[in-house]
């Protein structure tokens, strides 16, 4: 899948750790239910973004979570593939492999999302929901929200950044 694209899924949408963080930046979180209704989040994920010192975004996710559109996936993951990957991305692709036919996976990091595309998973990333927020009206500039994330050294290539603002037309 093109970072700018976004499959809508009805059933089964897993977030890996770094898009929440940097949805919790730009106040994005609340765009999730908006696009997919119930979000997953394996155990490893949890422990990741709610690591109990206040880290960023830890107070909008732990909400995200009580508002209860946010889930913790509790059940067991059954291991599909074996790869070298943190634990939270090797949860994500696993569950997602296990959903295949009607899965979205929201990973940003580049190796995580390598061995997702190789599986043949849809994977999409936080540009390209920056840039479906901005083009169903959630937000009214993807460019401030990327300037947001900068500033919080949340790095994500200029090409893509370029390609979104294109598609939405503040390029």
């Amino acid at each position: 899948m093109d970072e700018g694209e976004l499959v809508v899924v009805d059933k089964m949408v897993i977030v890996d750790s770094s898009p929440l963080i940097a949805l919790a930046i730009v106040e994005g979180l609340l765009w999730l239910p908006e696009m997919f209704g119930s979000v997953y989040l394996p155990e490893s994920v949890q422990n990741e973004v709610l690591p109990g010192r206040g880290a960023t975004g830890e107070a909008a996710i732990s909400q995200a979570l009580d508002m209860g559109w946010l889930t913790l996936w509790t059940s067991e993951i059954p291991t599909l593939i074996d790869v070298d990957l943190d634990p939270g991305e090797f949860d994500c692709i696993n569950l997602a492999m296990h959903y295949k036919d009607n899965s979205l996976l929201i990973m940003d990091e580049r190796a995580g999302r390598a061995v997702a595309k190789e599986q043949g998973l849809r994977i999409t990333g936080t540009a390209a929901l920056i840039g479906f927020a901005k083009k169903t009206c959630l937000i009214s500039s993807a460019r401030t929200a990327f300037e947001k994330l900068h500033t919080h050294d949340y790095r994500i290539a200029p090409a893509i950044i370029r390609e979104i603002l294109t598609s939405v037309n503040e390029l």
